[in-house]
């Protein structure tokens, strides 16, 4: 309760300041020493951040990389499972110290709103800074979409390259807060890097994965990478857990876990879903507490818009009440089914689905734990459903 008294800024300038400031001095500026890709954005951070490091490894440059799921650091392999994507400064800073120890060149992380503004990769000068897109999320800690925009743009005002998506409503803003070479992607043929200039046959779903393959093609690009080696990488690359993973299953239903948990990220995965769908499509997801309270009703009214059946489930409702969440989600209108036990609701929708149908389960992706009154319960979309299938 006290905590959340203090504002914001205090926190960061007492607490997380002085945390980075130690730990890059413990540990030698680190960043200093190696070319640093950061990428941010609301959505495909960690996708984008495997397929550069794909590419950097097959070109057989030394490199290492953090993510939401993995981290692949001196040649050693870190299941993480963030719930939050940074890791705190001093972890960042030790992963730095191991890279450079190791003889790496570049190191690929993957940075949210949260590390920009906490400080938390202080003293690491990115030698590119990539922004996927900047779309509605965070709010709760923002507090508005300009506050957001402006802690993602941080990531790119002292990088030497900015890549950033001419598609994004917010490129021409974000174009003006770097000093750096900006380098350009998207679907538009104006875009520095697109799919007219680099046509990609992607062995992932959705259109959205195109946008982050041509972004990380565009970092390959500023390194000289061969595009044939480039086009190698990406059409190669697969998916990751909890990113459009199906569950194989022998009852003729298509069935995908993924980690969609903003508007914009559940729009594109159940239009992804809906096109490749010969029956209904059954939509299963919820909004975590302590998060943008906003996105909860339109996150509802995409999922009516897109899916043939709704199901409401619990999201890590942490200390707030279940069914509160999803009446939120509902926001007054018919049509959805509850059901905040996640596994109920799971065993629900393969129960409902016949052959040919589609289940989409939204939010968790790879996370392995679920958070109720302060207690992280051991959880897994993947086995729920495994589980579920065998009954």
């Amino acid at each position: 309760m006290i905590r959340k008294l203090i504002p914001q800024t205090i926190i960061n300038i007492g607490k997380h300041l002085p945390e980075a400031i130690v730990a890059n001095i413990k540990y030698g500026f680190p960043g200093k020493k190696l070319k640093v890709i950061g990428v941010t954005g609301t959505d495909g951070k960690t996708t984008t951040v495997n397929m550069i490091y794909k590419i950097l490894k097959e070109a057989e440059k030394k490199v290492s990389m953090v993510s939401t799921i993995n981290a692949e650091v001196a040649g050693k392999s870190y299941d993480t499972g963030f719930h939050v994507t940074s890791p705190r400064s001093s972890l960042i800073q030790h992963f730095l110290f191991d890279s450079v120890k190791n003889g790496d060149e570049f190191f690929v992380l993957e940075v949210t709103s949260h590390a920009l503004d906490q400080f938390r990769v202080l003293g690491i000068p990115f030698e590119v800074g990539v922004i996927t897109n900047v779309t509605h999320e965070h709010l709760d800690y923002h507090q508005n979409f300009a506050n957001y925009l402006q802690a993602k743009s941080k990531l790119i005002s002292n990088s030497k390259y900015a890549i950033l998506n001419a598609d994004d409503p917010s490129f021409k803003k974000l174009q003006n807060q770097t000093t750096g070479k900006v380098i350009s992607f998207g679907e538009q043929t104006n875009a520095d890097v697109n799919p007219s200039n680099l046509s990609l046959r992607l062995n992932i779903p959705g259109d959205y994965n195109i946008l982050n393959a041509l972004a990380a093609a565009a970092v390959a690009k500023i390194f000289d990478i061969n595009e044939a080696k480039i086009k190698h990488s990406l059409e190669s690359f697969v998916s990751l857990p909890g990113r459009m993973e199906k569950v194989e299953n022998n009852k003729g239903l298509t069935i995908v876990v993924d980690f969609a948990h903003t508007p914009n990220a559940l729009e594109k995965a159940l239009l992804t879903l809906k096109k490749q769908t010969k029956g209904k499509l059954i939509s299963v997801f919820g909004c975590a507490s302590e998060r943008d309270t906003e996105k909860r009703p339109i996150m509802g009214q995409i999922s009516t818009d897109l899916a043939d059946i709704t199901i409401l489930t619990d999201e890590d409702p942490r200390f707030e009440d279940s069914l509160k969440i999803i009446s939120e989600i509902a926001d007054g209108k018919e049509g959805f089914i509850k059901e905040p036990n996640r596994k109920e609701a799971i065993e629900l929708a393969i129960s409902l689905a016949k052959k040919g149908d589609t289940i989409g389960i939204f939010g968790k992706g790879h996370e392995r734990s679920m958070s109720y009154q302060g207690c992280e319960i051991s959880w897994s979309d993947t086995d729920t459903v495994r589980k579920a299938l065998k009954n």
